[in-house]
């Protein structure tokens, strides 16, 4: 689950990590107020949206006076930011962040990440600030430090003073960057964070250290222990099918393809999708309908794929272990009947009661495609898509 900039920097302030002043505005004139309230001659208007990149879209904009605050908040607030993560569908912005200017003198990079293969946390900082650490990868990978955390022990005052003097923070500021890298990782640490950003982590010429940006992702395994955390979703800024899912307790990932994909467990979900592309199609999305593949459950998932304009034909593909090929065979049938389906339907069904299901369908009188086999489903469901979508260009 991933929270806004100005969520992600109450977090911080909480574990003691400095931030600048700042203020939410959901309207132009608030934003104004917010701007006098804060007080100074400089003020950052930043949109508030869940991708990168907004600075290069127009969703960060550096204002002087109370009435560029407003005039830049009216310009922002009700349109869609596209960014290059963001892709043309871009996001919707609903609230701004007003925040005092400050007194920069080096931008940094700081960020804490779930490293799989190291199976530990990861501490990558970089001198390179202010822009993105794929790109710094990229073009100089040297300038990158990157420290593992026992996780036995967490992170240690000397990791941090490690990563501030390889930073080059000046002599006289070390404790405090080596505080605030301490601070944030427990603040990582206790809220089960998969993913921390500050971008840039500023020193300013006063010699202190400031989060000027801040991003945070969170496993959404462990929210049940953070109702806080919780809290902060914010779904306008997720894809509304995946969030309709979710809520439904069924993991899908919207793609971009024209084959609407119902199967059970992620490893099955990621070799059909694999098995469409092999025979010349393209997955309209990832959905894995759990090992209770429930009739019930089933027709949620009908439902929730059909949803999609994009597909033109729907592939159900059950492999039954834990759940039975009946149950699965029931749900398609009311799933069918409850959403009066018109697009091509191929079923393969393997595994427990897997004659009774077939038998099911048979005798069920809808139009169905069935295989035998994953490879046979996903030809059959690409000949069927490609044959829709000639129909519908004639």
């Amino acid at each position: 689950m991933d929270i806004h900039e100005y969520q992600a920097k109450e977090i911080l302030a909480k574990f003691g990590v400095p931030i600048p002043k700042g203020g939410l505005a959901y309207s132009p004139e608030q934003a104004a107020y917010r701007a006098r309230e804060i007080g100074g001659s400089v003020w950052v208007v930043k949109a508030q949206v869940h991708t990168g990149g907004r600075g290069k879209a127009g969703g960060v904009k550096v204002c002087k006076t109370e009435n560029e605050v407003e005039e830049a908040a009216d310009r922002m607030l009700g349109r869609k930011l596209v960014t290059h993560q963001t892709g043309p569908a871009g996001k919707m912005v609903g609230r701004l962040y007003v925040e005092g200017g400050v007194n920069i003198a080096k931008e940094l990079y700081l960020g804490f990440v779930l490293d799989r293969s190291e199976q530990r946390v990861m501490v990558i900082a970089s001198t390179e600030g202010g822009m993105e650490i794929e790109e710094v990868a990229a073009a100089t990978p040297e300038k990158i430090v990157r420290m593992p955390v026992e996780p036995a022990v967490g992170m240690q005052a000397f990791q941090a003073r490690e990563i501030a003097f390889a930073l080059g923070i000046p002599a006289n500021a070390v404790t405090e960057a080596s505080q605030l890298i301490l601070r944030a990782y427990r603040a990582f640490r206790d809220k089960d964070g998969t993913m921390l950003e500050i971008n840039p982590l500023v020193l300013t010429h006063e010699g202190h250290l400031v989060a000027l940006d801040a991003k945070m992702s969170f496993d959404d395994n462990a929210l049940f222990r953070h109702a806080d955390i919780s809290e902060l979703r914010d779904k306008s800024q997720e894809d509304p099918r995946e969030t309709q899912a979710a809520d439904r307790g069924l993991s899908y990932v919207g793609l971009e393809g024209d084959v609407g994909c119902i199967v059970n467990g992620a490893g099955l979900a990621m070799a059909t999708m694999d098995m469409i592309l092999l025979a010349g199609g393209a997955p309209a999305n990832f959905l894995d309908i759990g090992g209770g593949a429930t009739p019930e459950r089933v027709a949620k998932a009908f439902r929730l794929v059909t949803q999609d304009g994009n597909v033109k034909c729907v592939l159900v593909n059950i492999f039954a272990g834990i759940n039975r090929c009946d149950w699965v065979a029931q749900g398609v049938v009311k799933a069918v009947e409850m959403t009066n389906l018109k697009l091509p339907l191929v079923v393969r069904l393997a595994g427990t009661n897997v004659e009774l299901g077939q038998q099911i369908l048979r005798e069920s009188g809808i139009n169905v495609i069935t295989a035998d086999t994953l490879a046979e489903a996903a030809e059959k469901s690409v000949a069927a898509a490609k044959s829709v979508a000639a129909k519908a260009a004639a």
